[in-house]
């Protein structure tokens, strides 16, 4: 499988570690992740955001493990939100994690089903 990021010239550029759009080419299967929480298998929810938002990750690491892929192997990731301040430290924790792998992305500003939960992840991957 070929990933091949898309980022028009005519349309305002990426801004923050992401790509507008993502070609796949040559790929045999697709995974879908539904959206991920900050909980511990114990039910354990951290009160930081940047906590959250690495346990919400290291989640959607797992469902990639558990299906023989890793994080390049995402296309697409949508993160929600709770609130507008966690902006910024959603943006540093997610290249923390990331690097410089670039999926389409999307953030959400929404109520999340549990007040406890700042953040929720869902993504798409291919290989």
């Amino acid at each position: 499988m070929k990933l091949h990021t898309v980022n028009a010239d005519s349309a305002p550029q990426a801004a923050g570690g992401y790509s507008q759009a993502v070609a796949i080419s040559g790929a045999e299967r697709l995974l879908f992740i539904s959206g991920q929480i900050p909980e511990t298998t114990a039910g354990d929810v951290p009160r930081e955001f940047s906590e959250q938002a690495r346990l919400v990750w290291r989640n959607v690491f797992a469902q990639l493990g558990a299906a023989g892929m890793t994080f390049e192997n995402l296309v697409k990731v949508t993160i929600f939100l709770s609130s507008r301040e966690y902006a910024v430290h959603n943006r540093d924790v997610r290249r923390e994690v990331l690097g410089t792998h670039s999926p389409a992305l999307t953030v959400i500003i929404t109520g999340i089903f549990d007040e406890k939960w700042l953040l929720e992840i869902e993504a798409i991957a291919a290989e």
